[in-house]
C-alpha cells in the first residue's frame, strides 16, 4: 500500500485521473465549506466551482446509478445524467452504451419534473411499501420497493445490485450519507473542501449515529485545485 499523492493539480484532467478505479459498492460525493456545511441556502451549488461540477460528471460517467436522497434531488432540481460524448464512447467500450440513471429515495414520490425529461430513460424510485399506496400514478419511474415502512438503504442497494448496478455514486445529501455510514455501506468517499465559510447550514433530518465507534477510512489523495481541496478516502 503506497502513500497517499498530496499536492497541486493544474485542472480537471488531471484531477479526473485519481478517480479512474471507481471500487465496487457505494462511491460517495459530497461537497462541504471550510467551516462544515454541507450546502448554503439549503442547497450545494453555491460551494461548489466549475472544476467541482466537472468532477461531478467524471464521477458520473464511471458509475452505473447516481443515488440522491429526495430533498436534494428536489433542492439542486435533478435531471437525467448527461456525459461528454467522451464518456459515452468509453462506457459503450465497456458495454455500458447509457448513460447511469438517477435513483431517489423517497416516500412522497415529489420528484423533480425535468428528471421525466428523457422518457427512455426514466428515474428509478427506491420507496417502501407503505408508501406505495399513496403514490402518483402518473409517473413514469422504475419502482424498486425496499423495506415496509420506512426505506431500508441496504435492501435499496441489493435491488440495484440485483439490477446489474454495483458501481452506486452517492451524491447526497447528508441524512442519506448518515444512513449509507449507518449501515457500513460505504467504499470510498471523496470529499471537497471549499474555501468558504457557510455559518450554521442545517441539511435533511439528522440522526444519532448507531455506529458503535467511527469507520476508519484510508487517504488515497488529497490534491489542491484552485483553492479547493480534494480529498479521497477509501475503506
Amino acid at each position: 500500500m503506497g502513500s497517499p499523492r498530496v499536492g497541486a493539480v493544474g485542472g480537471i484532467t488531471e484531477l479526473a485521473a485519481y478517480y479512474a478505479e471507481p471500487p465496487e459498492g457505494v462511491r460517495v460525493n459530497m461537497i462541504f465549506s471550510a467551516d462544515g456545511a454541507a450546502a448554503f441556502g439549503g442547497r450545494a451549488g453555491p460551494l461548489s466551482c466549475p472544476t467541482d461540477q466537472q468532477l461531478l460528471t467524471t464521477l458520473r460517467g464511471f458509475a452505473d446509478v447516481v443515488l440522491v436522497g429526495a430533498g436534494t434531488a428536489r433542492a439542486e432540481n435533478y435531471g437525467p445524467v448527461r456525459l461528454s460524448e467522451a464518456q459515452r464512447a468509453g462506457r459503450h467500450a465497456e458495454g455500458r452504451p447509457e448513460p447511469p440513471p438517477i435513483a431517489v429515495i423517497s416516500r412522497s414520490g415529489d420528484l423533480p419534473s425535468r428528471l421525466f425529461d428523457e422518457p427512455d430513460r426514466p428515474p428509478i424510485l427506491l420507496t417502501c411499501a407503505q408508501a406505495v399506496a399513496r403514490l402518483r400514478d402518473d409517473r413514469h419511474w422504475r419502482m424498486f420497493v425496499a423495506g415496509e415502512d420506512s426505506v431500508d438503504v441496504t435492501r435499496a442497494l441489493d435491488l440495484l445490485r440485483e439490477h446489474g448496478m454495483r458501481r452506486v455514486l452517492c451524491e447526497g445529501g447528508p441524512t442519506l450519507l448518515d444512513e449509507l455510514v449507518d449501515a457500513d455501506a460505504v467504499a470510498e468517499i471523496c470529499v471537497t473542501l471549499a474555501p468558504s465559510l457557510a455559518a450554521s447550514q442545517p441539511v435533511g433530518r439528522r440522526l444519532p449515529s448507531r455506529l458503535p465507534a467511527p469507520v476508519t477510512m484510508r487517504l488515497e489523495h488529497a490534491l489542491v485545485c484552485d483553492e479547493y481541496l480534494y480529498l479521497k478516502y477509501r475503506r
